[in-house]
This record gives structure tokens, sequence and C-alpha cells, in this order.
């Protein structure tokens, strides 16, 4: 297993910069604005939690460097994820809201990429999701008969790319890859929830388990910057050492063809004097 640094160390580095999560996680749950009572504050507190995720992406370094590609991927889905958190706060805003969530899936899934591609997780959770729509959709009016598909393929290519970065068998793992794994599928049951609340029956503490499940959700997809730059400089360095050896391996045999070559005139020019 590859693992960056000890669970200490990791705890001393990255501990201190989630205190701003789990300080406005308790306000939220503290305050607890009920579903039903929107408002400007419910708006403002709920955004909060997200809006400290943002912090601890940048405070892990930010530039326009390929270094920085995968947080900054990560950090522009978090902030569409906080728009979507705002607008979902009015029921009349649910639409624009899961536009902005998919947004946001979108550069989840550019971030966590499609290598390896692992078709046999993927394949299973379309199917999942499909049967679900099929109990879901028909009662729906034409507009989430449109628009909640789409939202749920870019929901669940999301969770299965997340996933599918969590290569066990091949010791290929790190606990950051595994942080986004579970945030993916957290993100899932999270949002399985909110379209069995709110659509086809009220669930007892259906805001919480909402909630719940969903800042759990984007806690694990922002953990997966932590060591991002560190994974991409060892993969520059792995594809640089590949490519030296891929060179080497041509040179040597461009060089046996060249003596193989050379051999062969030789033969023949002894042929022909023999002759």
């Amino acid at each position: 297993m590859l693992t960056m640094t000890s669970p200490k160390q990791v705890l001393k580095s990255i501990g201190p910069k989630l205190v701003p999560f789990f300080k406005t996680l308790a306000i939220y749950f503290v305050v607890f604005i009920p579903e039903d009572n929107p408002s400007l504050l419910a708006m403002f507190i709920k955004c909060l939690p997200v809006a400290s995720l943002l912090l601890f992406v940048l405070m892990h370094g930010m530039s326009l460097g390929n270094e920085y590609a995968f947080s900054r991927r990560i950090l522009i889905g978090l902030f569409f994820s906080c728009i979507g958190d705002g607008l979902l706060v009015w029921r009349e805003f649910f639409l624009y809201g899961m536009v902005s969530f998919g947004i946001g899936h979108m550069f989840f899934i550019s971030a966590f990429g499609f290598q390896p591609l692992n078709l046999s997780l993927g394949i299973p959770m379309y199917i999942a999701s499909m049967l679900g729509l099929s109990v879901w959709l028909p009662q729906q009016t034409l507009i989430y008969k449109i628009t909640v598909p789409i939202y749920t393929a870019l929901l669940v290519t999301m969770a299965w790319r997340a996933a599918a970065r969590v290569r066990f068998f091949e010791d290929l793992w790190t606990w950051t890859k595994l942080c986004s794994c579970v945030g993916g599928f957290f993100f899932v049951i999270s949002d399985a929830i909110i379209g069995f609340h709110m659509f086809y029956s009220p669930m007892p503490y259906g805001q919480v388990l909402i909630m719940t499940t969903y800042y759990a959700a984007q806690l694990g997809i922002a953990l997966s910057v932590v060591d991002s730059k560190a994974s991409y400089i060892r993969e520059e360095e792995s594809r640089k050492k590949k490519q030296r050896h891929s060179l080497l391996e041509d040179s040597e045999q461009e060089g046996g063809s060249i003596m193989a070559a050379g051999t062969d005139i030789r033969h023949r020019r002894i042929g022909s004097v023999e002759s």
C-alpha cells in the first residue's frame, strides 16, 4: 500500500485546517433551521461548511501550474456545490440547484479522470441508477423526466470515477483516494435520500440524514487534494523514467540494426573478393 505519510503526521498536517469545517458544521446542526423555513440566514449557515472546505483546498496550495490541476478542479466543483447549497434552500429553485451541482460533478469527474477505466464497477452502478429512476420518474413532471436522468448520470459517473481510483488489488491506493471514493458514494446516498424525501414520501429526520451524508461526501472529496501535488510529481517522474527507458531501448535497437547492417556489408565484400 502506498501512503504519503503516517496517520500521526496526517492529523498534524490537516487537523488544524479542518477546524473551520467542523465549527461551521456544528453551527449548522445547532442552529438547524428547518427546510420548511427558508431564509437568507438558512442559506448562509447551510453554505458555511462547504465554503470552509473551499478554504481547506486553497490552504493546500493553488496555482495555474499542472501540479495543481487536480486541486483546481476540486475547488471549482466545491464552488458550484456551494451555489447549489444556497439554491436548494428554496424549493422553487430546486432545478437550478440541481444544474449547479451537475456542473460541480463535471469538474469532480474531470479531476478524478478515466484511468483506470474499471467498467466492471461502472456498469452495475449505472444499471442500479436506471432501476431507481424507473420507479421514481413516471410520476414526475416532464422537466424532471429530462433533467433528473442527466443529473443522475453525472452523479453516478462521479462516484464511479472516484471509486475506480482506489486499486486495492494492485497496491496502488492512498488514503486520499479512499476518501474521495467514500465521498462519492456518500453523495449518491445523500441525493437518493433527497429524491425519496422530497418527491416520493417524507422521511423522519430526512433533513438530518441528507445533510449528514452530504457534508461527509464533500469532506471526503475535499480531502483528496491533500497529496495531489505529490502524486502528480511522482507520476511525472515515473512517466519520464519510462520515456527514458523507451528511448534507451530504441537507441539500443537502432544500434543493433546498424551493427547488423555493417556486418552484412562486410560479409558481402568478403564474398565478392573471394569470388
